[in-house]
């Protein structure tokens, strides 16, 4: 199939009346150089609205985190456009672009990247305190959102008490509880148990709605595939498809191509 046009086509009930949270345009990107060189993105044009939740599928090795680690800014592409909430990073600088990220994007990483010498809530803290909220303000917005998440109670442990599904929620609460415009999650229900990530799921869709925030989640977890409003599919450095997801309860995607 041929890649999206440079502005995509929205599917109805896509929330196309929505502002564009993030726009991508001929995004590439390779790794090395020579021979040996890996073109990781071969010209990525996608958008994702405010409030929207948009899934990105397909196999190992197609582009899905490094595209989303370009739109997170904490990767730099090669060519193209992309802007976030109306910011360019390459604009921004790399003194610029960490402020932005710390006051407006949420990244729930699939190795989870807790700290192991704080406790839970202290974990939790960590974006409030980078934006200069009072410790124990901080500290006590960590342990509601670790509340939600069914972590009430541990609040106090530390993250190598846990099993990878509580971890993984930690880093959910995480990247949540300074109240992101954008939340970007790679495999954010990998570790979880089928209740639990849909618990999580939930979650987020409610987070979302409340506050215009917009998700873009790399999954190969066809469970959750409901949850979406539309679903991308990639495929060798391209987005392939793009299809209304069941989050507006009339998808057409076919979840064995995400397997």
């Amino acid at each position: 199939m041929d890649t999206l046009t440079a502005t995509p086509t929205i599917e109805p009930g896509a929330k196309a009346d929505r502002p564009v949270a993030v726009y991508c345009k001929g995004i590439t990107k390779t790794y090395g150089s020579g021979q040996s060189a890996v073109r990781a993105l071969r010209g990525v044009d996608v958008d994702v609205r405010t409030g929207e939740l948009m899934m990105l599928v397909g196999p190992s090795g197609c582009g899905k985190t490094t595209l989303i680690s370009i739109i997170a800014g904490v990767l730099d592409r090669d060519e193209g456009e992309c802007t976030v909430l109306g910011k360019d990073f390459k604009v921004l600088g790399p003194s610029g672009t960490t402020q932005f990220r710390a006051t407006n994007v949420g990244f729930v990483f699939q190795a989870f990247n807790l700290i192991p010498t704080l406790t839970l809530a202290e974990n939790v803290a960590v974006p409030l305190l980078i934006n200069r909220v009072r410790r124990a303000d901080a500290i006590e917005q960590a342990c509601e959102m670790l509340k939600k998440v069914g972590l009430g109670d541990r609040t106090k442990d530390i993250p190598t008490r846990l099993s990878g599904g509580q971890q993984q929620r930690v880093a959910i609460s995480r990247a949540l509880v300074h109240k992101p415009k954008l939340l970007v999650c790679d495999e954010p229900t990998s570790a979880l148990d089928h209740v639990t990530g849909q618990k999580v799921m939930e979650l987020l869709r409610s987070v979302a709605a409340g506050n215009d925030l917009s998700l873009v989640v790399v999954t190969h977890d066809a469970r959750i595939f409901e949850f979406a409003d539309r679903i991308a599919e990639m495929d060798d450095g391209r987005i392939v498809s793009m299809t209304t997801g069941k989050g507006h309860q009339h998808s057409s995607f076919d979840a064995s191509h995400a397997k």
